[in-house]
Order: C-alpha cells, then sequence, then structure tokens
C-alpha cells in the first residue's frame, strides 16, 4: 500500500524530463501531452488516481480531461478505477 502512495515517483513525467507545465494543455498540444504517457510504468495507477479524484485538468494516464469525464460518464457504476484499472488490467483504457 505504501509504494501504491507513491506512484508519481515512478512516472515517466516525474523522472524530470518533462516539465509538469506541460501536461496542462489544451488542445491540439494534449496529442503531444499523451505522448509522454506511452510506455510509462505507472499509466494505469495514474489515470486510476486522476479517475477516481475527479481530476478536472490535465492529462493523465494518457487521458484528456474530455476523455476522462466520457469514460466517467459510460462507466458512472466504477466506484474504484484502481481495481477496475490496475487490479484488473486495462480493460477500459484500451477502448477509448
Amino acid at each position: 500500500m505504501l509504494q501504491d502512495a507513491h506512484w508519481a515517483v515512478r512516472a515517466a513525467c516525474g523522472l524530470g524530463k518533462v516539465s509538469p507545465d506541460a501536461l496542462f494543455v489544451e488542445g491540439a498540444a494534449q496529442r503531444e501531452a499523451r505522448a509522454v504517457c506511452t510506455g510509462c510504468p505507472v499509466r494505469l495507477e495514474c489515470l486510476a488516481d486522476a479517475l477516481d479524484n475527479r481530476m478536472d485538468f490535465g492529462v493523465w494516464g494518457g487521458m484528456t480531461e474530455r476523455e476522462r469525464r466520457a469514460l466517467l460518464r459510460r462507466r458512472p457504476e466504477v466506484r474504484s478505477w484502481k481495481a477496475e484499472l490496475v487490479l484488473a488490467g486495462d480493460l477500459v483504457v484500451g477502448a477509448h
């Protein structure tokens, strides 16, 4: 459990190669921001955290705020995205 609380330390965007501001962009720049998440070892943990905490802005786990809102609308029954994504595997993310 303690390791789960620190998933951000292992994130591709948290390794000093990307400015945090680069993930809080709008429009077409979001495509570039999402590319940072490709291959990230904690992508699902990041996305689950953003969904569980209803993060309104930025790219998290490879999804924009618009994509996350749409996913939350499609799956209102999900109470824990961590259980849905991280523990069950990438069942939902690949479907968008």
